[in-house]
């Protein structure tokens, strides 16, 4: 199987990119973060602090996601329902940051990323894809952009939901979040040895497309 690996903070452009080379190649595209976001939500639901990893941890085998591609489009389901919309909203983002640092989450997380990667081509996008999840994975990219054209992207991306965000809130956001994301003890946010890293800060999503292509387009000859 060829797999390959999309690590980057928040807002650097995984996930567009992600999306583009799997329609690009015919292949997988397996949305990582999705999958925090999904138990992130489900605490959030439970009213179960995520800063408490004991009760985290508890209720963590109680969690029901399952990933299904309807469309060749990826969506997560909590315990039978679609919430692949309602893990947008920005209030999760720091919830699925803070409850990715847990171990054992990572772990149950990680084994389901493995397992799907194992049985398809596919192109998996995260923070710790390369380093962790799939260190053997065929090519290794990793994305950055400045904190500011990171926090703009995504004032724009909630705008086009209808979310409007004030823009020093949402960069103040992506600097806390970079920062625990980079220092948490396990598997943290970080930048493979093998990784050809690419700054999108002042790329169009093209630009950032057509490097990528011509780095993977050797391996699906």
């Amino acid at each position: 199987m060829i797999n390959i690996a999309i690590d980057g903070p928040a807002g650097s452009g995984k996930s567009t990119l992600a999306k583009n080379i799997a329609k690009e190649f015919n292949i997988l595209y397996l949305d990582t973060g999705a999958m925090y976001r999904t138990i992130a939500l489900a605490m959030k639901q439970n009213n179960i602090d995520v800063n408490n990893e004991k009760l985290v941890v508890e209720h963590l085998n109680k969690v029901n996601l399952e990933i299904k591609y309807i469309n060749s489009a990826q969506h997560v389901f909590l315990d039978g329902v679609d919430v692949s919309k309602d893990i947008r909203a920005n209030e999760i983002s720091m919830l699925a940051s803070t409850v990715s640092k847990i171990k054992l989450v990572r772990k149950k997380l990680v084994e389901m990323q493995r397992k799907i990667a194992s049985q398809n081509d596919c192109v998996l996008d995260g923070r710790d894809i390369g380093t962790y999840v799939l260190p053997s994975a065929a090519l290794k990219i990793f994305l950055i952009a400045t904190p500011e054209v990171r926090a703009k992207r995504r004032k724009e991306e909630l705008a086009q939901n209808g979310i409007e965000v004030e823009y020093d809130d949402l960069l103040n956001e992506i600097k806390a979040r970079d920062l625990q994301d980079s220092t948490r003890s396990f598997a943290p946010l970080k930048k493979a040895d093998d990784a050809i890293e690419i700054d999108t800060s002042n790329n169009t999503i093209e630009d950032t497309f057509k490097q990528a292509v011509n780095l993977a387009s050797k391996f699906f000859k």
